[in-house]
């Protein structure tokens, strides 16, 4: 079977999203461009990564380049959900992320899970070999939304434990740090800690 790269240069869309509620949500990263739209699962892990080195990457260039670059803000600009049906093509293994300093352009590479040891010189390589991917190239105004817009998705999931940091779920949560007592709630955790 043949190599898929599925290659978007100038998105209409580029964002992270979640199918489920909090707890059992499955991870996306979509693009869609050109009357077509790609979804890739991942792990909350790997987005929440992805979109913290984004935002690093968006710095440096700010910092040691004149290209201009919009500065952190609370402001998303797109909060609608995943364009459905959400059909993922692949599961994400390896993430690369790069900068095009010729066109000014962010390179995102999302690369299929391959059983086979991947290292990083398959990252934005055309080789036939490689595991499927998806690449997106992303102006620093596109870059600095799909932040935004990721930081607000994968913190809206469950509650931390204030104690241990583990999620708390809508049944409770059993905390390391509380020797098996099971608080019901982060309210109820917040109450052992200030009586």
């Amino acid at each position: 079977m043949s190599r898929e790269v599925h290659e978007f240069r100038d998105p209409t869309r580029f964002v992270v999203g979640t199918v489920g509620s909090p707890g059992e949500r499955v991870f996306f990263v979509q693009a869609t461009g050109g009357g077509r739209t790609v979804s890739v699962r991942c792990e909350k892990q790997q987005a929440q990564i992805l979109s913290e080195r984004m935002g690093d990457l968006l710095d440096e260039i700010a910092a040691k380049s004149d290209v201009p670059v919009p500065p952190a803000a609370d402001v998303v600009d797109d909060l609608a959900p995943l364009e459905m049906p959400v059909d993922a093509e692949f599961q994400a293994g390896t993430v690369g992320l790069g900068w095009n300093g010729e066109k000014n352009q962010i390179v995102v590479e999302l690369l299929a899970v391959d059983p086979a040891a991947t290292d990083e010189s398959v990252v934005l390589s055309d080789s036939d070999d490689a595991p499927d991917a998806l690449r997106v190239f992303l102006s620093p105004s596109r870059a600095r939304q799909f932040v935004l817009r990721s930081e607000k998705v994968v913190s809206a999931g469950r509650a931390p434990c204030p104690l241990c940091g583990e999620p708390i779920d809508t049944t409770g949560h059993l905390c390391v740090r509380l020797n098996g007592y099971l608080p019901r709630s982060g309210d109820a955790l917040a109450g052992l800690i200030d009586p």
